[in-house]
């Protein structure tokens, strides 16, 4: 290093001197913690709205994180909390991908694995453009007490716990037990000639080739009205000008949300869309566990339900191996999901220059 490299040469003392610039940078590393904690002192009560949310995330996205170890050891038989210090790999991802001449959960988990990639696809294809048209059908409602009353409608269900979301669509598609009466939904498919009158006495909840159709719809009424938040945010803050130059251009109501609505919130697409996929294998267990039954576990059952059934709250909880199968379970959906993101991601960036990062 010269001194050149940190000091200039001043003509008029003949000498060197540090460049002001320099000094000022070295000034502010100088006491850079210093502006850190005059800052949280200024802003204190916004640091202090941290909190909450810092233990939340503390609580239940850090600490949970040691239990990840249990993909690699090996589960105490008795205490089923309790992790034991033996190591065995790979042993349940070898169980649970090729299976074992003891065991035959390997089946069952591809067939979980297999729903969960089904449902999240069905998701992806038939629930994301819905939000989207949504949107659109909000834009071209011209009377705000119309369109504030609807927005209204359709965001209510997603403030609905999955409790009362289940209990509905149960009573709609139910037949029989303690609750008598045909459910609305069966009576209709049943006049439409959709179902025949036996299928709806059985109950529609209880055949697995109707399990599929009824979570995705049920999801699409539940969720379409609120993700359309964001595309109607984007929406909204489409420039005037760009419609009025369409219509000057002879453009209608469809060829202006072609040609200007679609391109011009694109961008926001393109990142609803990567933050989908990248959740694409992870259907919670709530809703399906309150939903499915033995009986249509064939179409039904997730990885999330089969962490729990084999978690150590099932049938495996005496063997004390459940609860592995069920850690590396978790573990291989959530590896498969951060690959989606960062392969969605890499896909995205290179099609349109848009990215999540």
């Amino acid at each position: 290093m010269q001194v050149s490299d940190y000091l200039i040469f001043d003509k008029e003392s003949g000498t060197y001197i540090e460049d002001p610039e320099q000094a000022v940078r070295d000034d502010v590393e100088k006491h850079h913690w210093l502006n850190v904690l005059r800052t949280i002192l200024r802003d204190w009560r916004l640091y202090l709205m941290l909190i909450p949310m810092i233990l939340v995330f503390l609580f239940w996205r850090y600490f949970p994180m040691y239990d990840l170890l249990g993909c690699f050891k090996m589960p105490d038989p008795i205490e089923t909390n309790v992790w034991n210090q033996d190591y065995v790999g790979f042993a349940h991802f070898n169980t649970l991908i090729f299976g074992s001449d003891t065991s035959s959960i390997s089946p069952e988990f591809w067939r979980a694995f297999r729903n969960t990639f089904l449902l999240s696809f069905y998701g992806l294809l038939f629930g994301f453009p819905t939000p989207i048209i949504v949107a659109l059908f909000f834009n071209e409602i011209r009377s705000n007490i119309a369109r504030s009353v609807l927005q209204v409608a359709t965001y209510l269900p997603k403030f609905m716990s999955t409790v009362v979301m289940t209990s509905l669509i149960i009573m709609l598609v139910q037949q029989g037990g303690q609750m008598q009466g045909c459910g609305v939904i069966s009576q209709m498919l049943e006049f439409i000639g959709a179902i025949d009158h036996e299928t709806a006495v059985a109950g529609l909840l209880n055949q697995p080739q109707f399990f599929r159709a009824i979570y995705q719809i049920s999801g699409i009424w539940e969720g379409a009205g609120y993700d359309s938040i964001v595309f109607f945010a984007a929406i909204i803050a489409i420039s005037p000008t760009s419609y009025e130059a369409a219509q000057m251009d002879g453009a209608g109501k469809m060829a202006q949300m072609r040609y200007v609505v679609l391109p011009s919130i694109l961008s926001t697409i393109v990142i609803m869309l990567i933050t989908r996929i990248g959740s694409l294998l992870s259907i919670g267990y709530e809703k399906v566990i309150l939903l499915y039954k033995p009986d249509t576990y064939q179409t039904a059952e997730v990885v999330s339900t089969f962490a729990i059934r084999y978690g150590g709250v099932g049938e495996n909880r005496s063997s004390g191996l459940g609860k592995g199968w069920g850690s590396a379970a978790e573990m291989m959906n959530n590896v498969v999901g951060m690959l989606l993101v960062i392969g969605a991601n890499t896909i995205a960036r290179k099609a349109s220059d848009v990215s999540l990062y």
